[in-house]
């Protein structure tokens, strides 16, 4: 026989009636974690949506760091003011063809003939 008793002369009424029903202690505590959860859920919300708040929109011309007075450009204009301008400083030269290529370029070769045709 142990020196001493397993059962106290006077048991605590919790502690029996947690040895009884131990789910009585772990479905409050998991009650309060899944409570917790959502209500940290709504502090880091707030959070977000607060620094949204501080982000703008920025358009392209502060992206690109332009002023607003800046002439807009116009792909036209550009088309006009270069074709105005004459170059007559070139000349068409011709390059040389490599050895062995005739004038006009490699001449195709001939497809095989098909088996499928009869030359009947």
């Amino acid at each position: 026989m142990p020196p001493f008793q397993a059962n106290p002369l006077n048991p605590n009424p919790v502690h029996t009636l947690l040895r009884k029903h131990p789910s009585l202690f772990g479905v409050p505590f998991v009650l309060i974690i899944v409570g917790a959860s959502f209500g940290l859920q709504q502090f880091t919300q707030t959070r977000y949506d607060l620094q949204d708040q501080k982000v703008q929109n920025v358009t392209r011309e502060q992206e690109l760091g332009l002023e607003k007075s800046r002439k807009k450009f116009d792909i036209r204009e550009e088309y006009y003011r270069l074709s105005a301008a004459q170059d007559d400083g070139w000349d068409n030269k011709r390059i040389p063809r490599p050895a062995g290529v005739p004038e006009w370029g490699v001449p195709p070769t001939e497809p095989p003939e098909s088996s499928g045709r009869s030359s009947s």
